[in-house]
């Protein structure tokens, strides 16, 4: 998809238009351009990479906690939506209820 955007070219003799409808690409794409997270956010995950490292198990509401200690005022739909950006997830038991007790 990208490839096909990059063929888009404004100069050329055919419209902007015209030339989406021939690759398939949609115009909002072109002038599209991802943000990026807020310095505060990178600060947030920062700490919260630090206190999983060296503690594992806990979950959104303990680092929910860690960060009002800290000073920063963020929920719960934050924390998760960061811990889930990062690829970190609690380490627990998880159910299983196909296998049978031993």
């Amino acid at each position: 998809m990208s490839q096909r955007r990059k063929l888009v070219d404004t100069q050329h003799e055919l419209s902007v238009r015209k030339q989406c409808d021939l690759l398939s690409v949609h115009r909002s794409g072109l002038y599209y351009a991802p943000k990026g997270e807020s310095q505060e956010n990178l600060e947030i995950m920062r700490i919260m990479d630090e206190h999983y490292l060296k503690h594992p198990s806990e979950g959104v509401i303990s680092m929910q906690d860690l960060l009002f200690v800290l000073g920063f005022l963020v929920n719960h739909k934050r924390v998760r939506r960061l811990l889930r950006l990062m690829g970190l997830m609690a380490i627990y038991p998880k159910k299983n209820p196909g296998q049978r007790d031993q």
